[in-house]
């Protein structure tokens, strides 16, 4: 009798532990069928995954709208920084600390990106930033130094060919070199952003656009209407030694032939810091209104353990933000090289702010690369005039 009644009571136990989750998700092809593999294991544990496929663009919106009614997800595969701050002040996404007992594991510039006023929101799954993409034919050894970069991308400019293009117009793209010399978006203080602290027209700042200036009229690299898809059109003819570009671009990297190698831009002359890119992460996050959080917290840390971060490569060749993932990865350039890339890198800021931002300060950088040495002090402090007058 007594053993009967402790096996109902573990039975009992189990059923209490499980739990019917519903996960909207945009994953499509071998990233979907990687999560329904996910969501089987899970289940295997005596619960019920639901995956729900909700167009990227629509999950904010739709999750704001439904989950104080008690409907929607209980967790959401995967959505990016940028729109974190917006669903965070609507309350509507679950602080995960209390469910992350190590994070140890994680790229700390991933963690970064998924904190928002010092709470950590999101658990990171992959991230991507620009790294510089280089033609082993051309360029036999990466380089490391200023003047090493600059020594083999003169030698391969002329007659047709390119030692290294960028686009200079590109405030996203040239964010590296802009943190490299002191100059920032929105003051960081221990995962708060200061939105009225804007460092975009700072002394360091006006360094970065003289220095973006200097490729093309000092040093002679960077011709005018160069685009990311003038870039990469070279790149692939072989005709470009080096340039910047994200993972996005590898697939055509490789159909062309290319042997090519992957590594961060070198410490620009006189600049404060090392060159820090902007990067992208997309992490998982769980609806504050759930009724089954701790469930949809352990299916959350399921899908972000290094394991199945591996997979995921596998499934999509997303650069993971587990660092014992990568470790295993390490044979593979993209993850390696952009990794490398990614860890020394700055997330974009996770604000509504941020909103506020973009055109003015990329049309500031356009005009800061359209002829010599214009006056960057006055053309920054123009945009950053017109960003805090849109912060609301």
């Amino acid at each position: 009798m007594k053993k009967a009644l402790t096996i109902l009571s573990l039975a009992l136990l189990g059923q209490a532990s499980a739990a019917n989750i519903t996960v909207w998700t945009h994953f499509g092809g071998a990233e979907l069928d990687w999560l329904k593999q996910q969501a089987a294991t899970f289940d295997k544990k005596g619960n019920k995954t639901t995956i729900v496929s909700v167009p990227f663009d629509q999950i904010p919106d739709k999750l704001i709208q439904s989950a104080p009614k008690g409907q929607g997800p209980d967790v959401i595969v995967t959505l990016p920084q940028d729109r974190l701050g917006q669903l965070a002040a609507a309350g509507v996404i679950e602080p995960m600390d209390k469910y992350i007992t190590s994070k140890t594991d994680f790229d700390k510039t991933g963690l970064n990106a998924m904190t928002y006023q010092g709470k950590l929101f999101a658990i990171p799954m992959f991230a991507e930033a620009v790294a510089l993409v280089y033609n082993k034919k051309l360029v036999p050894k990466a380089p490391t130094t200023w003047a090493d970069f600059l020594k083999v991308a003169q030698a391969n400019t002329g007659n047709g060919k390119f030692g290294f293009l960028t686009d200079l117009s590109n405030a996203y793209q040239n964010y590296g070199v802009i943190s490299a010399f002191g100059g920032y978006v929105f003051k960081n203080t221990s995962g708060t952003l200061n939105t009225k602290d804007i460092g975009l027209s700072n002394a360091g700042a006006d360094k970065a656009s003289g220095f973006l200036n200097d490729l093309r009229y000092k040093y002679n690299l960077v011709p005018e209407g160069v685009s990311g898809d003038v870039a990469k059109g070279a790149f692939t003819d072989g005709r470009l030694a080096m340039y910047l570009t994200g993972p996005w671009d590898m697939g055509d990297i490789k159909k062309a032939g290319i042997d090519y190698g992957i590594t961060t831009f070198p410490t620009p002359p006189g600049a404060s810091g090392k060159w820090s890119p902007f990067v992208g992460v997309q992490g998982t996050m769980i609806n504050a209104y759930s009724k089954n959080k701790v469930a949809a917290a352990g299916f959350a840390k399921q899908i972000s353990s290094s394991d199945a971060q591996f997979a995921f490569n596998k499934a999509g060749g997303r650069i993971p933000v587990s660092l014992s993932a990568r470790t295993k990865l390490k044979s593979d350039p993209v993850v390696a090289g952009f990794g490398k890339a990614i860890s020394a890198g700055t997330p974009m800021p996770n604000v509504p702010a941020m909103g506020a931002v973009w055109a003015p300060w990329s049309a500031a950088i356009a005009q800061s690369v359209q002829k010599p040495n214009p006056d960057y002090s006055q053309i920054l402090d123009k945009a950053v005039q017109e960003i805090s007058g849109n912060i609301k």
